[in-house]
């Protein structure tokens, strides 16, 4: 088994209030206890906005310096992700279009070292 990255990605003015109806919660739930009951659910979290982030960069000095927002500068971010232990990269794309369709927002599946 390999463990596997399910990561959803928002748009940065991404309003959960506006964009996600009681339809697209039901399928996400319905997609956890899929997940759930095939026992390959390890961990799974939903994150609050980029711009509640904080980056963390050392600088030449050795200093660590943090400033408010994320550190990349992007249109999109990691709304929300799951952590799944999956046969293969095969199972893992599988339950990737399973997270696409539940969260209608892209996907994007990796693998842990």
């Amino acid at each position: 088994m390999t463990q596997y990255l399910v990561a959803i990605h928002h748009p940065d003015d991404y309003d959960p209030a506006v964009s996600e109806d009681a339809a697209m919660g039901q399928d996400i739930d319905a997609l956890n206890d899929e997940m759930k009951a095939a026992g390959i659910r390890v961990f799974v979290g939903g994150l609050q906005p980029p711009q509640r982030a904080v980056a963390l960069v050392v600088q030449a000095d050795g200093d660590v310096r943090a400033s408010d927002g994320p550190y990349l500068k992007t249109p999109e971010h990691v709304g929300g992700f799951w952590v799944l232990d999956v046969a293969d990269r095969e199972a893992a794309l599988a339950w990737g279009r399973k997270a696409a369709v539940a969260c209608r927002a892209p996907v994007e599946v990796r693998p842990f070292h």
